[in-house]
């Protein structure tokens, strides 16, 4: 014999039911079956309102049961021949006549005993079973009804009733005995008292239903059929990579359960294990898919963890103070004033000087807690040994669950150190001797980054996924999009790495997508989102608490530059092509820094000076290995070198200036590369990352434009003084040629001090030879003293900076 339970989904509709109805009609050729069945999907909840509405005076209750009454009759017109309908009609008619008489009861006397309670709760079994009976036997002839209070026998404990197992078992095993039907259905959740009252077993309690009927009858196999395949590593809801479990112990099984899998009824397991019989969890949508085998020989694996699991809505209670250390008795005092409130305890952990005890148990729970618990510590309060309850809520418990665990080193460490690198505050730590669970308490907030990043630390081959909002998305921004796009499968193959853009802006519109922006239609997105706003953009980064967020500026906003902190204070990393941030004032700069290391948020911006020249990452590592730069020579704006060698007696000043905007060298207002503004910048980033504290101010810019290019304000005014003033353009070229030098715009840093301007370079020169829009950087160090050490290649486009900024993008995921 064999018990099927279906649950809520599988019984939601009349589409579903007959799927239901199909499982167990082809079960029933090969097999005796006895079927439990949960309430319609969502009934049970409205039973539950309309029993708080009544007793609260409010006669609405009368639409919910209305509700709750079409529910069952339309199921009744889809599911049974018009010529059976009567019997069942007149079933469900006096059922709802119960029901509504016990909730007229309830309205006129204001109050619903848990008495009640349990009999308004109990209806959605009572007739979704009575419903599905009469469909069933439309299929399976040999099918009957019975009811679960017959024989499932409980104390009084309404809301959570015991099952008198001794009594129970007896009376299951004598019906089944007699019983010649090929199929039994039953409603799951109720039983009822030796007085004959109906009581229910728990929400979710229909499980527990065919746990009893399975262990009683020593069934060969209890198999729950749910909407999911079988238990998964982890929530699939919460984190989109979790697999299903092939099989499973019935002690993971059962920790698992405890620690919020939804799919099974923690009780559920404690009936069937002493006869080690096997439980299937099934997907009634997908009845050949394999699902999850519960027994006592679990297949092997290399992997110890078999799942991650949570509980929401935990308070956490703290009881410290030194008139506890030594004193024996206190924990019982403790744990039994909890007891006595029926407050169910679900963690605990105990510092080992005796100075606190801190227990985990449901928010609803925790100011009835504190004030029993005071209540009981009233005197050491007063006397200042103990100190009142602390509460701490919106926690969550997240556990990591295996068999296997205790004969592996490490995985705590792995566990704490996986999310102390996203910034996820572990309040509480508890650890059974049996090593079968790992559990910690951290702020409800973080559970979803917490899930999915012990997910991919421990499930998915240490593939990382990085979360990206890209803001700016105009030339620069445009390339790296497409070389996201066009290097995805690459880096998840290779690197181990999943890139997803979250979110994109510009100065016009914003997009979010928590489950990345498809970057084949990004354009289109991008043009449909909503209206831009920085701090709205921040708030929703935030508010998404995405595990490895990185915000990555492609703008040269004074605005976006400003709100770096905002991010690495919340453990978000920032990769910047924006020189603003790292030239502001030394004190900034050097804050962002600090919150980067602070908040373990990576802050790069390798393509601040010489685009994706590895200019900034090499000097981080002479830095690191003991050296120090004692002088720096560069040419660093790639959009100058660009012009000035371009620039001739048949190409003017001005022409060339534009044909470098039109292919992306220079900044969208060509006059901060032209002045010199730029390079200083760049100079000073590396005169810093050198370990060297220096301001802007402190730089002479030997500025080449005429006093009348600078002082214009729009572009349009700065190109018409470029044409004004060609002549002193030519007669910087005429100079060059007549030394047989070439121009090159120059910055120097030596023996503490920096200047930026043009200088005329003879052939001897390695600055010479520097073609297009090429950058060179030459370090003179304690190591490298005669010879420099010296950088070369392209240093201005909008592709070569967008690798740049995909490489420090990729940095991060290696680390």
């Amino acid at each position: 014999m064999i018990v099927l339970k279906f649950g809520g989904t599988s019984v939601a509709n009349a589409e579903n039911i007959a799927k239901t109805i199909q499982i167990v009609t082809n079960k029933s050729k090969e097999d005796k079956l006895a079927v439990v069945v949960s309430a319609f999907s969502g009934v049970t909840d409205l039973l539950i309102l309309a029993g708080k509405t009544a007793s609260s005076k409010d006669k609405s209750y009368k639409d919910i049961v209305s509700q709750i009454e079409r529910k069952h009759k339309d199921a009744i017109d889809e599911l049974v021949p018009l010529s059976e309908q009567s019997d069942i009609i007149n079933t469900i008619n006096r059922e709802i006549n119960h029901l509504k008489t016990l909730l007229d009861g309830c309205y006129l006397l204001g109050e619903l005993s848990n008495r009640t309670a349990d009999i308004v709760a109990g209806f959605g079994e009572l007739l979704s079973s009575q419903i599905i009976a009469v469909a069933l036997k439309q299929k399976v002839s040999n099918s009957t009804f019975k009811d679960s209070r017959e024989l499932i026998k409980t104390n009084s404990n309404f809301g959570k009733a015991s099952v008198d197992f001794a009594v129970t078992n007896k009376l299951i095993a004598d019906f089944f005995k007699l019983n010649t039907n090929q199929a039994v259905l039953l409603p799951g959740f109720i039983a009822s008292s030796t007085d004959g009252n109906t009581t229910t077993l728990g929400r979710g309690g229909s499980d527990y239903t065919a746990a009893i009927i399975a262990a009683a009858v020593k069934s060969t196999a209890l198999e729950i059929w749910t909407d999911v395949n079988g238990m998964f590593t982890a929530n699939p809801k919460i984190v989109k990579q979790a697999q299903p479990i092939e099989t499973i112990s019935y002690q993971e099984a059962m920790e698992l359960s405890h620690f919020g899998a939804k799919v099974l009824y923690p009780p559920t397991i404690q009936p069937v294990l002493k006869d080690s019989i096997p439980i299937y969890i099934k997907n009634t949508f997908e009845a050949d898919a394999y699902g999850t085998l519960i027994s006592n020989n679990p297949n092997a694996s290399t992997n110890p963890i078999k799942g991650i699991s949570h509980i929401d809505n935990i308070a956490l209670l703290t009881l410290e103070g030194s008139g506890m250390i030594g004193v024996s008795g206190s924990s019982k005092r403790l744990f039994e004033v909890l007891s006595q409130e029926s407050i169910n305890v679900i963690f605990i952990t105990q510092a080992s000087s005796e100075h606190s005890i801190c227990i985990g148990i449901l928010n609803a729970d925790a100011d009835r807690a504190k004030s029993a618990i005071d209540k009981t510590f009233e005197t050491e309060i007063a006397q200042n040994r103990v100190d009142p309850t602390i509460v701490e809520k919106d926690l969550c418990i997240v556990a990591l669950v295996g068999e296997s665990m205790k004969n592996h080193q490490g995985i705590s460490g792995k566990m704490f150190s996986t999310l102390g690198k996203n910034n996820v505050n572990i309040r509480a730590i508890a650890q059974g001797a049996s090593e079968r669970n790992i559990s910690v308490v951290i702020n409800e907030k973080d559970v979803k980054k917490a899930l999915n990043t012990l997910h991919e630390r421990f499930f998915e081959d240490n593939t990382k996924q990085l979360n990206l909002f890209v803001m700016g998305v105009g030339n620069v921004g445009e390339k790296f999009i497409d070389q996201i796009n066009q290097q995805k499968k690459f880096l998840k193959e290779n690197l181990k790495i999943n890139l997803r853009v979250i979110a994109m802006a510009n100065s016009r519109t914003m997009v979010f997508d928590e489950e990345g922006i498809n970057l084949k239609d990004w354009k289109t997105a991008l043009a449909e989102g909503e209206k831009a706003n920085v701090q709205s953009f921040i708030s929703k980064v935030k508010d998404g608490n995405l595990r490895n967020s990185i915000f990555v500026d492609i703008t040269a906003n004074y605005d976006i530059a400003a709100i770096y902190d905002k991010f690495l204070s919340e453990n978000i990393a920032v990769v910047t092509c924006n020189k603003i941030a790292c030239s502001s004032e030394y004190n900034n700069y050097k804050n962002l820094k600090n919150l980067s290391r602070k908040y373990n948020a990576p802050f790069l911006f390798e393509t601040n000076v010489g685009a994706g020249l590895p200019i900034i990452d090499t000097l981080k590592h002479l830095i690191a290995s003991g050296d120090k730069v004692n002088k720096i020579q560069a040419v660093l704006s790639g959009s100058l070198n660009f012009i000035f060698n371009n620039f001739s007696e048949t190409y003017n000043f001005h022409d060339v200036v534009k044909e470098a905007g039109v292919q992306g060298f220079t900044e969208p207002d060509p006059k901060i590369d032209l002045s010199g503004v730029d390079v200083a910048r760049k100079i000073l980033i590396l005169i810093r990352e050198s370990g060297y504290q220096m301001d802007i101010e402190e730089i002479e810019n030997n500025c080449f434009l005429p006093k009348e290019c600078m002082d214009t304000t729009t572009n349009e005014d700065f190109f018409k003084s470029l044409t004004k003033h060609a002549d002193h353009f030519n007669k910087l070229l005429a100079e060059a040629k007549s030394k047989d030098s070439r121009i090159k715009f120059v910055a120097k840093f030596d023996n503490g001090k920096a200047s930026v301007g043009l200088q005329f370079i003879p052939k001897e020169s390695p600055f010479y030879n520097l073609e297009g829009k090429d950058n060179i950087v030459e370090f003179y160090t304690d190591r490298y003293v005669d010879q420099p050490l010296i950088i070369k290649g392209a240093g201005a486009g909008a592709a070569v900076t967008a690798s740049g900024i995909f490489a420090d993008v990729i940095r991060i995921g290696n680390v």
